[in-house]
């Protein structure tokens, strides 16, 4: 889960718990909010209770007058349709009314039955067909109903009781003016009647009475402004009229008639109600008034609240979430710097000072001070200490990796040192091998001779193996290309069993340009070193090359065992990206191959053969080939020949007269070294001796390695011998020169153009007299020769014996398994 989701849940979980603790804390504010706007409707329809009990009195004193024949049918019409009106106002009320309580839901749907009913009431007032007392007794029900609502609403939830007492003495105020209502009822019927009959006149003393106790009751709960209202209202000359009428009907004695005429009472009565109802509507107005303070007060309370609580949780949450999103894109910075550090700015960094010389004289501190810090996010919490703490981690480990590639530079300089010293005593050594060989005739002695001219070009290619793995490259350069076969040759002649080495097709008219010579062949002789290492001893590893487009590639196969497709892309990614390090020491070979190729952008790749073995395949590209050139006559296939543009083989004379050997002109020159055109190898081919296992012809009387005469013995691992010349008259005439100082016939050269002045070696002295004119060579007899050359076989075979020479100098990396 991503951090930003927790984040959010992280504040999601107090937010709901704050919500849940504000709404119960908001709930008594709110509900006290929602009772008093629930009290204030009912209030407001109170009020019209008011004026529908007003508007039906004065529609039963009119009905009363119809009935009582003391009024006529327009002035009934005419209440009756103010009292409709009012029921429409009462219903318009009522109508959105809730939580009303009991008594007051009680009174109200018996007011609604009531309204109901009252067409036919007036219908019976109409005709005449109704009482007076049930008329009375219809009207004073819905009016002591709507009385009933007033009084029930004060036992409304939340009401608060001053607000409750003063809704009781309004509804006190409306009973005492339904008492002097009925006042009026009862002296009209009296008046009908020719005066008070015992219950008329009770029910007269009983509405006084009435009157008297519902204004008390209006004194006692109502605040006293109330009572000031209503004297104030009731001591007017109206009010004082009607007492007095009141008070002369009240001494009239039962079944006397009334001395007050029917009109003055009925105008006294209506003006007094109608003073009633002024202080009544005052009443009603204050009450409505105080109850929408109320509701005022709690509503605005409740929604500071409700504002303040939602004020507060939006608060939280925009301050949770503008922390949220700071420490969020905080940890999304560092996130993606590290990713940018792990997947590319490190490995950019390790992969820079990999490279030679990528310190350029700068220590490893201020390497990992010029690299920066790659993250930003720093301060003082926690995020910015990890921040920090990964600098210096990214700083630690760029330091490490310079301090080590500092290292590696010095080990670099130290192999380096030790290659050319090694390379300095090699041409040491061979020079003191080529003064020794000048002078020896000793077919024995010579045989030792030339093991070690064959062990110091072994040694060479292992002290470039150091150079090129210290950075640098073969210091010979040649000034002019060489043929592919002639390459071949060369890197045949590096290695220890360069006689199982067995030319196939190869391609006419292909070339390595001057500056890729010496890489090729050291390419080329590192893995025929392989292939002839780790294949089966009579085996031969074959060498083909053709041409594919603009490129040439060269094929070197052997019938080992192979090795797994897992082990053989291994070796091929190696091959592909060369190691920048010194490298192991035990796959030398292959880091020598891997930057040798990159060099030149040569592609080698290992491939399965078909049947048992490895095909190591190599891809030269155009521009280290030099196509359509005149090559010599490449050695047939199957064979190597000198015959590929190499000088050929300096005779070796037996010792002439006083024990010295003869030397032709530029004997000096050693053979296949300095007079070869790639500037390795020794003798290691005859004129036109076949290198590649042959078996030699012996000249008769004389025995030859197969036969175990003179350096003689079977060949080990599978070499073979090296054959010895044919004889002079084999050789056609045409290709005969002259005859050389030891008196064998020298071969005519076909491109003299291609071989370096003879009679010195670069770099080395000349020796004394090696210049001057000879005699007249001499010829020498086959068999001298024949001694010569098998002393020469035999050097070679005893340079590649196990038991003359020492441990394995060339760490090849074996590709065989």
């Amino acid at each position: 889960m991503k951090i930003n989701r927790r984040l959010v849940l992280l504040v999601t979980a107090p937010l709901t718990v704050a919500v849940a603790f504000s709404v119960l804390a908001l709930a008594p504010a709110t509900n006290q909010a929602l009772q008093a706007d629930r009290l204030t409707s009912m209030v407001e329809a109170a009020d019209g209770a008011s004026e529908l009990a007003n508007r039906l009195q004065r529609e039963r004193a009119a009905a009363t007058a119809l009935i009582s024949e003391q009024g006529d049918a327009e002035a009934f019409r005419l209440r009756t349709n103010a009292t409709d009106k009012s029921i429409a106002g009462f219903r318009s009320r009522t109508k959105g009314l809730s939580s009303v309580p009991g008594s007051a839901q009680g009174a109200l749907d018996r007011i609604e039955r009531f309204v109901e009913e009252m067409p036919g009431l007036r219908a019976q007032v109409r005709s005449g067909s109704s009482t007076v007392s049930a008329l009375a007794f219809g009207y004073r029900i819905v009016i002591a109903d709507l009385n009933s609502y007033r009084d029930g609403i004060a036992q409304a939830d939340g009401v608060d009781a001053d607000i409750a007492d003063r809704i009781r003495a309004a509804a006190a105020l409306s009973e005492a003016a339904e008492h002097t209502a009925q006042q009026q009822v009862t002296v009209m019927r009296a008046q009908a009647a020719g005066g008070f009959t015992t219950a008329s006149q009770r029910t007269f003393d009983a509405g006084r009475m009435g009157y008297t106790e519902s204004t008390g009751v209006m004194f006692d709960l109502g605040p006293g402004e109330w009572r000031t209202w209503l004297e104030r209202t009731l001591s007017g000359a109206k009010a004082l009229e009607a007492r007095r009428l009141e008070d002369e009907i009240g001494r009239t004695a039962t079944g006397k008639d009334l001395t007050v005429a029917p009109e003055d009472w009925q105008k006294a009565a209506n003006d007094r109600q109608e003073l009633l109802r002024s202080v009544e509507k005052r009443v009603d107005a204050a009450v409505l008034a105080q109850v929408s303070d109320a509701r005022t007060t709690l509503i605005w309370t409740a929604g500071a609240e409700v504002a303040l609580v939602v004020l507060t949780l939006v608060g939280v949450v925009v301050v949770a979430i503008r922390l949220g999103r700071v420490m969020i894109r905080r940890l999304r910075d560092l996130r993606n710097a590290a990713h940018e550090v792990a997947h590319s700015g490190l490995p950019a960094v390790m992969n820079e000072l990999s490279q030679p010389g990528a310190l350029r004289g700068a220590t490893p501190e201020e390497v990992a001070r010029r690299t920066g810090d790659p993250v930003r996010t720093t301060g003082e919490d926690e995020i910015g200490e990890v921040g920090e703490a990964f600098n210096a981690v990214h700083h630690e480990a760029v330091r490490l990796a310079a301090q080590q590639a500092h290292v590696h530079e010095q080990l670099a300089e130290t192999l380096v040192g030790v290659a050319r010293r090694g390379a300095r005593l090699t041409a040491v050594m061979v020079s003191e091998l080529d003064t020794v060989q000048r002078d020896e005739a000793d077919p024995v002695r010579m045989k030792t001779l030339f093991a070690l001219d064959h062990l110091a070009i072994r040694m060479e290619r292992n002290t470039n193996n150091l150079l090129v793995l210290g950075g640098y490259g073969n210091a010979r350069v040649r000034s002019a290309d060489v043929g592919c076969s002639t390459v071949i040759v060369a890197a045949a002649q590096q290695i220890e069993r360069f006689d199982r080495v067995s030319l196939g097709a190869i391609e006419s008219g292909i070339g390595v340009t001057a500056r890729a010579v010496h890489d090729v062949a050291h390419i080329l002789a590192e893995l025929l070193d392989n292939a002839t290492r780790y294949s089966p001893p009579d085996k031969q590893v074959g060498v083909a090359v053709w041409r594919l487009w603009d490129r040439a590639v060269v094929q070197i196969v052997d019938e080992g065992v192979g090795i797994t497709a897992e082990r053989r892309a291994v070796h091929n990614a190696a091959l592909l990206e060369p190691q920048a390090g010194i490298g192991d020491v035990r796959s030398m070979g292959l880091h020598v191959v891997a930057r040798l190729a990159a060099r030149h952008g040569i592609v080698v790749e290992l491939r399965d053969s078909s049947g048992p073995g490895t095909i190591a395949e190599v891809t030269l590209p155009a521009k280290v080939l030099a196509l359509d050139m005149e090559e010599a006559q490449a050695p047939p296939p199957g064979a190597l020949g000198n015959d590929v543009g190499y000088e050929t083989p300096r005779p070796i004379t037996p010792p002439g007269p006083g024990g010295h050997r003869q030397q032709p002109a530029g004997a000096n020159a050693r053979p296949g070294r300095d007079s070869a055109p790639i500037g390795t190898g020794v003798g290691l081919v005859g004129a036109g001796a076949p290198v590649g296992g042959g078996d030699r012809e012996t000249p008769p009387g004389h025995a030859g390695p197969r036969d175990g005469g003179p350096g003689g013995g079977t060949p080990e691992r599978g070499h073979g011998t090296t054959p010895a010349p044919h004889p002079v008259h084999d050789e056609p005439v045409s290709r005969v020169a002259g005859v050389s100082s030891s008196g064998l016939p020298v071969r005519q050269r076909r491109a003299p153009q291609q071989w370096p002045a003879a009679g010195k070696r670069e770099g080395a002295e000349q020796r004394p007299g090696t210049g001057a004119p000879r005699p007249s060579p001499r010829r020498r007899d086959s068999r001298q020769v024949s001694d010569v050359l098998a002393a020469y076989a035999q050097g070679i075979n005893r340079s590649t014996n196990h038991r003359g020479r020492s441990a394995p100098d060339d760490n090849t990396e074996r590709t065989e398994k």
